[in-house]
């Protein structure tokens, strides 16, 4: 129940009797929880006095007009509590026998649609809570997973050999700057360039954290520089600094991480085009460029980089060109192969 709050002075306060108002909005919280239960559990309507002798909480009849009329202001509360919270909360009778409404909820109303995701999506998220299990998000990830499998959703932990890289989450300055870059926030920290003797100081707007060729790397707007840059997180020495408060910077609506980190410039890219079928191909439609009768043209510039994600696609992709790339799908898929063997 997310959406019941109490507040940070009720601990200080007292209700008449001597119950304090933070037990007295626990209690609320447990039988709101404890009445959603009865009244799913049920496909009758269930009338308030039967209500009132199931769930726990509700003070029992004993014969007194003011103990009923309690209970009947309390009833009313929780029900409009429970439709403020979004649950829907049915009205009826069983039969036209009855003499008062009843309640219920349906759980085809109460529960969460089916999550269904693609073969790139599932290993996605599968990778993603491999990843946090070393960062600082790995209770989070790890919850969220067991509410998706727990939903029916088939989470890929591994896929087929090759389609699921193994990436190092160990990097200590990684979850500072994931942080930073979700928040917008500035970080500082110092940076040793391959062949430098020594290590410079760097301040970044930190547009994103991505791996590429399993190494990871963060690219923003190098303050220092005036320009665009992306820097391996490995060659980060010491701590990561914050700098000011968040929401310091907006990324820009139209930029590409990847080519920032492998260095593209303008006319580097070449053109594959790959035909695709079924659901498994979701990663390949997204970084498309088009799609036409099912064949979709591709911008790319590394050429195992795209294999990786063609040959993981399995039967829901097949490349028809360029030629090299052709091969390297082909090599990747008899890796794998052989691996099953």
């Amino acid at each position: 129940m997310s959406g019941i709050r109490t507040s940070s002075r009720a601990s200080t306060r007292k209700a008449r009797g001597g119950i304090s108002f933070e037990d007295m909005a626990a209690r609320r919280a447990e039988r709101l929880v404890n009445l959603v239960i009865c009244l799913l559990s049920t496909r009758q309507f269930l009338t308030a006095e039967r209500i009132r002798d199931a769930v726990p909480g509700y003070e029992g009849a004993d014969g007194s007009k003011a103990t009923d009329e309690a209970f009947k202001r309390m009833f009313e509360r929780d029900k409009a509590e429970l439709r403020d919270l979004g649950i829907p909360l049915e009205t009826g009778r069983n039969s036209h026998f009855d003499a008062e409404d009843g309640y219920r909820i349906r759980r085809g109303d109460y529960e969460l649609p089916p999550i269904e995701f693609d073969a790139a999506e599932a290993a996605a998220v599968g990778l993603a809570a491999r990843l946090w299990q070393s960062a600082t998000l790995g209770e989070p990830a790890r919850q969220a997973l067991i509410k998706l499998r727990a939903a029916g959703t088939e989470i890929r932990a591994a896929d087929a050999p090759g389609a699921v890289p193994h990436l190092d989450a160990s990097d200590p300055s990684l979850p500072p700057l994931l942080e930073a870059a979700r928040t917008s926030t500035v970080v500082r920290f110092d940076y040793q360039k391959s062949g430098a003797g020594t290590a410079e100081r760097r301040t970044l707007e930190p547009w994103g954290v991505l791996s590429w060729r399993r190494r990871w790397y963060v690219a923003g707007f190098d303050r220092d520089r005036g320009e665009a840059r992306s820097f391996r997180l490995s060659r980060i020495s010491g701590p990561v600094e914050i700098v000011g408060k968040p929401q310091a910077f907006e990324r820009p609506e139209k930029v590409d991480l990847l080519d920032l980190v492998a260095g593209r410039g303008p006319g580097d890219d070449r053109l594959a085009l790959v035909r695709v079928s079924g659901s498994g191909a979701g990663q390949l439609r997204r970084i498309a460029q088009s799609e036409v009768d099912g064949v979709l043209a591709i911008s790319f510039l590394d050429t195992q980089w795209l294999a990786r994600i063609i040959a993981g696609a399995g039967s829901s992709a097949v490349a028809l060109e360029p030629p090299d790339l052709v091969a390297a799908v082909v090599d990747r898929l008899r890796a794998s192969a052989g691996e099953l063997v």
